[in-house]
C-alpha cells in the first residue's frame, strides 16, 4: 500500500476492513475530492501497482465504486464518472428524508439512553475540535447521526443509510478538513446544531425537531460549496508537489 501520509482516507478507520474495501475507500476519496477527474480511465493493473496489491482486491474495490455509480466498469478497469453538484445535493435530500422519518419515530419511543449516547458523542466532537482533529470530528459527526438512525431499529431505513454512508462520509471528511483550515469559526455553529438535535430528541418537541433539521441541513447544503473549495485546495497542493 501507499505510505499513509499519501492517503486521503484515514488509515485508522480501516483496521478491520478487507484490502478491497481499503482500496475502494481511498479511490472514492480521490474521485470525490477531484484528484482523479471525471472521464479518467483507471486500469486494474495500474491501481494494483499503485497500492501494491493483487488485482483481486482491486476488482472488489471497483465493484463497490460501480455500485455507488461514481465509476463505470469496463473490460479491464473503469471510467471515472464522479458526482455532479446536483447529485451531491440529492444525496443530502435523501439524508434529510431519512432523518425526518426517524425523528417522527423517535417521538414515540423512550429516548433517555439515546440522549445519553448522543451527549457523549457530542463531547467527543468538542474534544476533537479542541485538538484540531478534523478526521476525528468527522468520525464522531457521522456516528452521531447514525446513532439516531439506529435508535428506531428499522432495518430498511438502516440499509438506505448504509448505502449512502461511504459517499457522505467522504463529503464530510473533505468539508471538515477544509473548514479546519479556512472556516474554523463554523465549528461553533455545527456544535450548536447538534446541541439542538439532542434537545429536540430529549423534549420530543416536534417544532424543535423541525428547527434542528432545518438548521442542520441549511448548514449541510453549504458543504456542497465546501467540497468544491476543497477540490481546488487539493489540486493546488498536487500541482505544488509536482513542481
Amino acid at each position: 500500500m501507499l505510505d499513509s501520509k499519501d492517503l486521503l482516507y484515514p488509515v485508522k478507520w480501516l483496521s478491520k476492513a478487507s484490502t478491497g474495501v481499503r482500496v475502494a475507500c481511498e479511490l472514492r476519496m480521490r474521485i470525490i475530492s477531484g484528484l482523479i477527474e471525471s472521464g479518467t480511465i483507471i486500469s486494474e493493473n495500474t491501481i494494483a501497482a499503485d497500492f501494491s496489491v493483487s488485482r483481486s482486491p482491486v476488482r472488489e474495490a471497483l465493484k463497490i465504486l460501480a455500485s455507488e455509480k461514481i465509476i463505470r466498469l469496463e473490460r479491464m478497469g473503469a471510467v471515472v464518472i464522479g458526482l455532479t453538484e446536483k447529485e451531491i445535493a440529492e444525496i443530502y435530500d435523501v439524508r434529510l428524508l431519512i432523518e425526518t422519518f426517524v425523528f417522527e419515530r423517535i417521538a414515540k419511543i423512550d429516548t433517555d439512553l439515546l440522549v445519553k449516547d448522543l451527549s457523549k458523542i457530542l463531547e467527543m466532537m468538542k474534544v476533537s475540535i479542541k485538538y484540531e482533529d478534523a478526521d476525528e470530528f468527522s468520525y464522531q459527526d457521522v456516528l452521531f447521526h447514525e446513532t439516531i438512525v439506529r435508535a428506531i431499529d428499522h432495518s430498511y431505513i438502516l440499509m438506505i443509510w448504509n448505502n449512502l454512508k461511504p459517499v457522505m462520509e467522504s463529503f464530510i471528511l473533505l468539508s471538515m478538513r477544509m473548514r479546519l483550515k479556512e472556516k474554523y469559526e463554523d465549528f461553533s455553529r455545527i456544535l450548536d446544531n447538534h446541541e439542538l438535535y439532542i434537545q429536540a430528541i430529549k423534549t420530543k418537541d416536534r417544532a424543535l425537531m423541525i428547527q434542528s433539521l432545518h438548521q442542520n441541513f441549511d448548514d449541510v447544503q453549504e458543504k456542497v460549496d465546501d467540497l468544491w473549495l476543497s477540490q481546488q485546495m487539493l489540486a493546488k497542493g498536487a500541482e505544488q508537489k509536482n513542481d
